[in-house]
């Protein structure tokens, strides 16, 4: 029940993060003076922990929609199964995104909001 209501509410997180996406799309297109004010938005303290929460809501959503997927083909439905299942769920979105943010900051040399 709680896995179901946290797919729930990180779809609805995603869809409002998902604005920010669109925020710097809109810099991007509108040329190089909005681009750096929106790149100097977007890199604050704040905004960086926001992205890393819509990471994990992502990754959460992902791999949860996957073990709904594996419902669906009539799998996984006894108790243990679901426990199981759901842990994998948990596990593996926190791996997911601790390995991509360790990615992003030492990849790109400035981290999340960097130069590309």
């Amino acid at each position: 029940m709680v896995l179901s209501f946290a797919h729930r509410t990180t779809g609805v997180l995603l869809s409002i993060g998902s604005l920010l996406l669109v925020y710097w799309l809109w810099a991007v297109a509108s040329g190089g003076e909005r681009y750096a004010r929106a790149m100097q938005c977007l890199s604050g303290v704040w905004v960086k922990l926001a992205l890393f929460g819509l990471m994990f809501c992502f990754f959460y959503h992902l791999s949860n929609g996957i073990r709904h997927l594996v419902w669906d083909m009539g799998y996984g439905f006894e108790k243990h199964q679901a426990r199981a299942s759901g842990w994998v769920v948990v596990i593996a979105a926190v791996l997911l995104t601790l390995i991509s943010a360790w990615l992003l900051l030492h990849t790109s040399g400035q981290g999340l909001g960097g130069e590309v």
